[in-house]
């Protein structure tokens, strides 16, 4: 027997038994980015590797361990996009968005990395982001975090995670702090991990985001970032935290959170749980003011937030929160049938129906079948009413309703009063 194909380790189908739940998931992202006025994007999976190389930055682990890259026909260097910030700048620039502009911008789609699989961490994942352009002050800081936090109380996660807040400062700020972090690790090199000592000469900021507790200790009397900042930076990240005070969004002060991309300046965030085990960050983003700069472009602000949205639905699940089987069900009406002459009449009926409430999901029973196994298969698509159509019904010219959720008795509809009916139901 030939072997089977299987999907590659880490890329996973979602199945119809899931999709709605996604469905529901991916309609309220939509719906508040809409409700804030951001404009969705589209830009392709396969990118140019420069792009990301110099974007995420060449010593992150994304671009020297993750990252999905080959070489095409033409002898180009392609990479699947590991993240979506870098493309969404590529496009914006390429398509000269921000001439006289400051776009805001959501998008939604899969990303790629080659991890090692495991719970809440996948090679292919998919992701919902939300970028800012062109604005320097700090209230569209304020505004990015306050959608992140109704996204979240939309899914009704807010009370299951909590918002953690640090600024990176400018690239003076950093530069002072890499040296005294470098002066304070350099006697320690022996007791960090392998990960830590190289990154110790190449990028010692990305130390502080070590998930080794041993190094985590090593780093609780590490120079603080905080204490390097600007003037400029501090009255920015003061303002920022005044307005989320105002907003009644509460969050953590952390000076060691630091993401693990290199284009982040100033404000960064992530909202996290002690739900998901070692997979704790939910929602996380921040400033990339160099970024359109560093890709070609002018000097231009941005900030932006991404989700993952298999950790949102592990999370929904952890805390009891997937939606109801109602709310993610196949159909809303059911239409059982039986014999030719039904079917016939159900064809010609069931389009006309599906005209006269077009937001209404409608199943016609395809296939043979006794009523008993098709009432089985009606309850398993969570349909809410059961239309039957049968000699008897059509000697009546009518159909029969029977109410599958609710404690109502089934009654006899005329086949010319069924739109209008239909047209009076609310699910």
């Amino acid at each position: 027997m030939t072997k089977g194909i299987q999907a590659l380790r880490g890329m996973n189908d979602i199945l119809p038994s899931s999709t709605p739940v996604w469905q529901y998931v991916e309609q309220i992202l939509i719906d508040v980015a809409k409700r804030y006025a951001y404009q969705e994007i589209r830009f392709p999976i396969v990118e140019k590797t420069e792009l990301f190389k110099r974007g995420v930055g060449e010593i992150t682990d994304i671009v020297e361990k993750e990252m999905y890259s080959f070489t095409d026909r033409n002898g180009d260097s392609l990479s699947l996009r590991p993240e979506g910030t870098a493309s969404c700048v590529r496009a914006v620039l390429q398509h000269s968005l921000l001439y006289g502009q400051t776009p805001r911008l959501w998008y939604l789609g899969p990303m790629f990395r080659h991890e090692r699989p495991q719970k809440g961490r996948y090679r292919q994942f998919h992701q919902f982001s939300v970028e800012a352009f062109g604005i320097e002050s700090a209230d569209i800081d304020a505004e990015i975090i306050a959608m992140s936090a109704r996204l979240l109380q939309d899914l009704g996660l807010r009370e299951h995670v909590c918002l953690q807040l640090n600024s990176l400062g400018d690239r003076a700020a950093r530069q002072a702090h890499r040296q005294a972090l470098l002066d304070y690790l350099m006697p320690l090199k022996d007791q960090l991990d392998e990960d830590s000592q190289r990154r110790l000469t190449q990028n010692p900021l990305r130390i502080l985001d070590s998930k080794n507790p041993q190094v985590r200790a090593l780093l609780t009397e590490a120079p603080k970032l905080p204490d390097f900042l600007s003037s400029a930076s501090s009255a920015h990240f003061e303002r920022l935290c005044l307005f989320l005070d105002q907003l009644g969004i509460a969050y953590q002060l952390n000076p060691n959170l630091v993401r693990g991309l290199d284009y982040y300046t100033n404000t960064v965030f992530e909202w996290v749980t002690d739900k998901l085990g070692a997979q704790a960050t939910v929602c996380a983003g921040g400033r990339y003011d160099n970024l359109v700069e560093q890709l070609g472009g002018k000097p231009t602000p941005a900030i932006g937030f991404s989700l993952g949205i298999e950790r949102l639905i592990s999370l929904l699940e952890s805390v009891g929160q997937l939606p109801s089987a109602s709310t993610v069900a196949q159909a809303d009406i059911y239409v059982l049938i039986e014999g030719e002459a039904a079917q016939l009449e159900a064809m010609k009926q069931i389009d006309s129906w599906r005209d006269a409430i077009p937001k209404q999901r409608i199943r016609m029973h395809c296939g043979d079948g006794s009523f008993k196994s098709q009432f089985k298969r009606a309850d398993k698509s969570g349909a809410k009413i059961v239309l039957i159509l049968a000699p008897e019904e059509l000697n009546c010219n009518a159909v029969t309703v029977k109410y599958m959720r609710e404690d109502k008795p089934q009654h006899r509809l005329a086949l010319a009063e069924v739109v209008a009916w239909l047209q009076t139901l609310t699910f």
